[in-house]
């Protein structure tokens, strides 16, 4: 099976000999690796199953001082697009012609963390209590302008599906009950998955920490793939129990205990224990739970590898 095909079973929880993955480092990370193996291109080195493209998107310019102050900030926030549609559209016609990769537009900080990135975390989480009429008509000023660039991004046929980033958890618990995330961010999201799946893309979310008590709200509205899965902050095992033939995970492995302080044989055991776990049934896309980090020893990444590529039940 190609690449591509392997990640579209997953997706369809369809077992598979190979369990496809997407392994993400970071950049003192990559520079290691470039460094000792001489490599240029550490995701032709990584040679994962999915192509990352990083679409053209929208940032907040030139925000008035209001803004980064505890009272609701009265004056218009401006923003400025980011990228090419055409640069895009180059680049993914050109992987596939050239790959068998399933490719999927990643888009960090679409929603709650856009709010967040113009108010501050502590003014909007005071927000959502002090005046949710604001942070509500907010989240739906910043979705208004994501539906716009996401209809000119599904426009390009190469694109296999869209992630949309926005951190919703701690490592206990969602950053706000349950109730006030269906109030402010559901709507918002909701709206967007609707397009992404008319599009006939599929859904795919980050959110780092525990948003175990979402899960069900995510399926329900049409998650396909949720990205990372902490294992530090959510029973994997559980997850997969309990939802593992409705929603397709991606990560798992430890990058808080595991994989920076454990030996390369601890690492192959624990990986080899989840991909096969998570795996069952297929709904799995093998990685870390966070993008590999500069305390990893080199060796744990080769062993992450080596899991990676061999088949499941090894």
């Amino acid at each position: 099976m190609t690449s591509r095909e392997l990640v579209k079973a997953a997706l369809a929880h369809e077992e598979t000999d190979r369990v496809p993955y997407c392994i993400q480092t970071t950049g003192e990370t990559n520079d290691e690796i470039k460094r000792v193996y001489g490599v240029d291109d550490v995701e032709d080195w990584l040679d994962n199953d999915i192509f990352q493209v990083k679409p053209p998107w929208w940032r907040w310019h030139e925000l008035a001082a209001d803004w980064q102050e505890f009272d609701t900030p009265v004056t218009p926030p401006k923003v400025r697009g980011t990228g090419s549609y055409e640069a895009l559209e180059e680049k993914v016609k050109a992987v596939r012609e050239t790959s068998d990769k399933y490719i999927l537009a990643m888009i960090y900080g679409s929603h709650f963390e856009k709010a967040n990135f113009a108010r501050g975390i502590e003014n909007f989480l005071c927000d959502i209590a002090r005046d949710p009429d604001f942070a509500k008509k907010f989240c739906t000023q910043i979705i208004d302008r994501n539906m716009v660039m996401l209809e000119n991004i599904l426009s390009i046929d190469e694109i296999d599906g869209i992630l949309l980033g926005s951190d919703w958890g701690s490592q206990q618990a969602p950053l706000m009950s349950p109730d006030t995330w269906d109030e402010l961010i559901r709507p918002g999201e909701q709206r967007e998955y609707d397009l992404i799946r008319a599009a006939g893309k599929d859904v795919w979310i980050h959110s780092c920490g525990c948003i175990t008590p979402l899960i069900p709200r995510l399926i329900d509205m049409g998650l396909d793939a949720l990205n990372p899965v902490q294992p530090e902050c959510m029973d994997i095992e559980q997850l997969k129990a309990d939802h593992g033939d409705k929603l397709t995970y991606w990560g798992g492995l430890s990058t808080q205990q595991t994989l920076p302080y454990g030996s390369p044989d601890d690492v192959r055991r624990e990986a080899r224990h989840i991909r096969d776990m998570m795996s069952r049934g297929g709904g799995y896309i093998f990685a870390p739970g966070q993008n590999i980090q500069g305390d990893v020893p080199l060796a744990n990444i080769e062993a992450v590898l080596e899991v990676a590529r061999e088949p499941r039940g090894v």
